[in-house]
């Protein structure tokens, strides 16, 4: 039997120190965060400092020494930046294991000094893919020397340390004022280092196949159906976030949990918390549930949410002032079923004004989530002890994919979402009754709109901009279709209904039917439309099929 070659040394023997005080460091950040404070404690604790362009410039300005790489290296950074660390006097004073006399030797040989603090955060590509950038400006952010830096101080963790954020620079200043680093801290950052490199080949990689795909989907003039970077997903597919908290628990008490955010969120995980006892597993649940389901429109909106289900769902009416109109549509919302909004999440796609705070006040709610609070809003809610505020980030971002554990992996797909301004019925068929007009029209849309919300099998029903009545997550659709009616009560005559699939029967609709809905919007595609839509024709009921569906399971 032959055996494996070896690719390295053995260094199950070697005793690695428990502390390394750094004579020498590597600094070089895109992220100038705490860089002159971390400069002034390397000073202080008499390290040597070895840095590269900005990051030098920077330092040097502050008033401390620094050399710069080339005087290492012996060769000027250049090709605008590219090649700067990329040099054998850099990566050997890293890589070698000063714990093996021949690495120890060849270092001596080769006039390289070591280094024992390496600091190197990479360029921002996630941040400029998010600004917009063109492509060729997102490539020039691709780090290449950064990435080798810190997977060679990391692979090399016992000799030396690795810090890739400035969250870290004053524990590692600590640790150095106290006699070293130790070796936990040192294995801990290592982990954290690859972690990060990860991460950011991972953002690489799939913005490569996002750009592949647009550009060949521009170039398809030929009338044939090309990929698009909302519909292309890659043949790997890595999750990666930072944990942000630990969660007292999960679901359920006896479940641990934590959250975790994305570099490039820009949503619940990220929301500041401006007041009230931290958030629970269930909590962010539900937030996500009611940012989805305010968002989907574009006039002023607000939904409330019980159990990721919708208590109720409204739009503020044209020609109302800004603060008065989220205040409207919350209104309309709660009225829809104040039993169960008793205890909600509420979320506004605006500001929360004083007046939609005012009435907020006397409801309890678990969580409100707006893109901001005006100040008197934030003084009156603030006064409530248990509600909890989150204000979103800027430009906030529902997801472009879904993402589902199963077990032994997870499901990813695109998500499911509407063009913000489109007119939603010009792509819809009329299958039944008088074509619909003026509020009908908004009703409809709306409904259509707001029931994409509602766990399936989904109905609801809408009047005047407002759901007011709600069936959802039940087995058949009779049932969904029994409990909105129930649920709406008188305020189902008149009012339009949305089902998220087909009618299989024409017992579903025969339930709204009698009570009274006056036009339904749904998908179509039953094997028994010609029943369905024959039951809508007796009634004098306008009916419209969509052609899609809005499952949310």
């Amino acid at each position: 039997m032959s055996t494996p070659a070896s690719h390295g040394p053995s260094h199950g023997s070697l005793t690695t120190l428990e502390r390394i005080e750094p004579k020498r460091a590597l600094v070089s950040v895109s992220d100038k965060s705490g860089l002159t404070e971390l400069a002034a404690g390397l000073k202080a604790a008499g390290v040597e400092i070895v840095s590269t362009g900005s990051t030098a410039k920077t330092i040097r300005e502050a008033g401390f020494d620094v050399t710069d790489v080339q005087q290492v290296t012996g060769f000027p950074e250049s090709l605008d930046g590219r090649v700067k660390t990329l040099h054998p006097g850099v990566h050997a004073g890293i890589l070698a294991d000063r714990r093996i006399d021949d690495h120890v030797r060849q270092l001596e040989e080769l006039g390289i000094a070591p280094f024992e603090l390496i600091v190197v955060n990479l360029y921002p590509f996630v941040e400029t893919v998010a600004s917009g950038a063109d492509a060729p400006a997102i490539i020039e952010q691709i780090d290449i020397g950064g990435p080798a830096l810190v997977r060679a101080s990391a692979k090399n963790f016992a000799n030396a340390t690795i810090v890739t954020s400035p969250a870290d620079y004053t524990k590692v200043l600590e640790e150095i004022a106290g006699g070293g680093v130790t070796l936990s801290t040192r294995r801990s950052l290592a982990a954290a280092a690859f972690q990060h490199t990860s991460s950011y080949d991972q953002a690489v990689g799939a913005w490569f196949v996002s750009h592949i795909a647009e550009v060949e989907g521009a170039g398809a003039g030929d009338g044939s159906t090309a990929a698009t970077a909302s519909d292309t997903l890659p043949t790997s597919f890595t999750l990666r976030g930072t944990q942000l908290a630990t969660l007292r628990y999960g679901e359920n008490s006896h479940q641990v949990a934590a959250v975790y955010g994305r570099a490039d969120g820009r949503g619940i995980a990220q929301a500041e918390q401006l007041h009230g006892k931290e958030m629970s597993y269930n909590n962010f649940v539900d937030a996500d549930a009611a940012l989805r389901a305010a968002f989907d429109h574009t006039a002023p909106a607000v939904a409330i949410i019980k159990h990721a289900n919708p208590c109720g769902i409204a739009v503020a009416p044209e020609g109302l002032a800004p603060a008065e109109a989220i205040a409207e549509a919350h209104r309309r919302a709660h009225a829809c079923d104040p039993v169960s909004a008793y205890g909600g999440v509420v979320a506004a796609n605006r500001e929360v004004s004083p007046e939609m705070a005012k009435t907020l006040s006397k409801i309890f709610t678990e969580v409100v989530i707006a893109p901001s609070f005006a100040p008197e809003a934030l003084e009156v809610l603030s006064a409530k002890k248990n509600i909890r505020l989150l204000q979103l980030p800027a430009n906030p971002a529902l997801e472009e994919r879904e993402v589902r554990q199963i077990s032994g992996g997870f499901l990813v797909q695109s998500a499911d979402r509407f063009e913000p301004n489109a007119s939603l019925i010009e792509g819809w068929t009329l299958v039944a009754g008088a074509p619909a007009a003026g509020q009908t029209v908004e009703d409809l849309e709306f409904a259509w709109r707001a029931c994409r919300a509602v766990k399936s099998n989904a109905i609801l029903l809408a009047s005047d901009g407002a759901s007011v009545g709600v069936g959802m997550g039940q087995v058949n659709r009779v049932d969904s279709c029994h409990l909105a009616v129930s649920r709406a009560g008188e305020r189902a005559a008149g009012s339009v209904a949305a089902s998220d699939a087909f009618f299989p029967f024409a017992d579903g609709l025969e339930v709204l039917l009698e009570a009274g809905v006056s036009a339904v919007v749904q998908p179509g595609g039953s094997i028994r439309d010609e029943e369905v839509i024959a039951a809508a024709e007796k009634a004098g009921v306008t009916m419209y099929f969509t052609g899609e569906r809005h499952f949310f399971h």
